[in-house]
């Protein structure tokens, strides 16, 4: 899971240096999450592993919606079901590939893709939001397009066809952040949290029931850790986003791709070839010039 915004956040007193902090210790956890989900995925079918996973979310977001709203009927209440359900399909989808992804690929090169991310949101919430894309983010998001480019060698022989799993769930994760922006207009972040840990549940056990193995012992502690970190990566990332704008601390999200990398190569054994640096500064460059773009953009606009 990658850290990224939440809309409707809880009104909460400004401190950008602690929401910075708080992203930095979010990017930690869900790398340490990522590095357990490498690791479970490789050893056995990742549809079960992402099911657990799943479980202990739903359970997550179910304790923490009785906690803030006093019952589920009121965590759950929507006029947008179908869109909260999509919403959770995506999310369970898109982590199952991007597992599949550290199978296959490995932490590096994965992050490397996924983090274009936010230029795919850039790129589609004009047709899908209605939202104005000028001429300047469409480069930076050809530039950011590049960088994938770059990183995956099509054409060359290091190319494979698993190479394009963390680019679809890059895609799947923006359609995510843009249903998750366009649900925000009548619900509010403590609804769709509770949809996408619900829906996410039940779909996973309706798929990876049929795919269960025996796990040896000391995997279900590497289980247990997958489970908690991903939780608590979730209540930093709520934290982060009570105390900060979003425009503020997202572009040290990013760090994400230094600690997966750092992980990969100690713990994994990866490489970071001469591509993927490359590749992903272009990538990242590219996605801090739409940030800067879309905050100064918020800044000229009259109110």
């Amino acid at each position: 899971m990658t850290a990224t915004v939440q809309s409707g956040a809880m009104a909460a007193p400004q401190n950008t240096r602690r929401g910075i902090a708080l992203m930095v210790a979010t990017t930690i956890i869900f790398t340490l999450q990522d590095a357990f989900s490498r690791h479970l995925g490789t050893e056995y079918n990742v549809l079960m592993v992402v099911m657990i996973r799943f479980w202990f979310f739903g359970a997550f977001v179910v304790w923490l919606a009785l906690r803030r709203a006093g019952s589920l009927r009121k965590a759950a209440a929507t006029k947008q079901p179908g869109l909260q359900i999509l919403r959770g399909l995506l999310l369970a989808g898109e982590i199952c590939v991007m597992v599949l992804a550290f199978v296959q690929l490995g932490l590096v090169d994965t992050h490397a893709v996924f983090i274009c991310y936010p230029l795919i949101v850039a790129a589609l919430s004009g047709p899908l939001l209605g939202e104005r894309v000028g001429w300047r983010r469409w480069g930076a998001i050809a530039v950011g397009l590049a960088g994938v480019l770059v990183v995956l060698q099509p054409g060359l022989g290091v190319f494979e066809p698993g190479a394009v799993l963390p680019l679809l769930a890059a895609t799947m994760f923006a359609l995510y952040a843009l249903l998750t922006r366009y649900a925000a207009r009548t619900d509010s972040a403590a609804t769709s949290f509770f949809w996408a840990g619900v829906t996410g549940a039940l779909a996973m056990t309706a798929v990876g029931i049929w795919f269960w193995e025996p796990m040896a012992p000391r995997d279900w502690g590497w289980m247990a850790a997958l489970c908690v970190s991903g939780a608590f990566g979730h209540w930093l990332l709520i934290k982060c986003y009570e105390v900060a704008e979003a425009s503020a601390v997202q572009p040290f999200a990013y760090l994400q791709l230094v600690w997966a990398s750092l992980i990969g190569v100690t713990i994994f054994g990866e490489t970071v070839t001469m591509p993927v640096v490359v590749g992903a500064a272009l990538v990242i460059a590219a996605g801090l010039f739409t940030l800067w773009r879309e905050r100064a953009m918020q800044s000229s606009a009259p109110t």
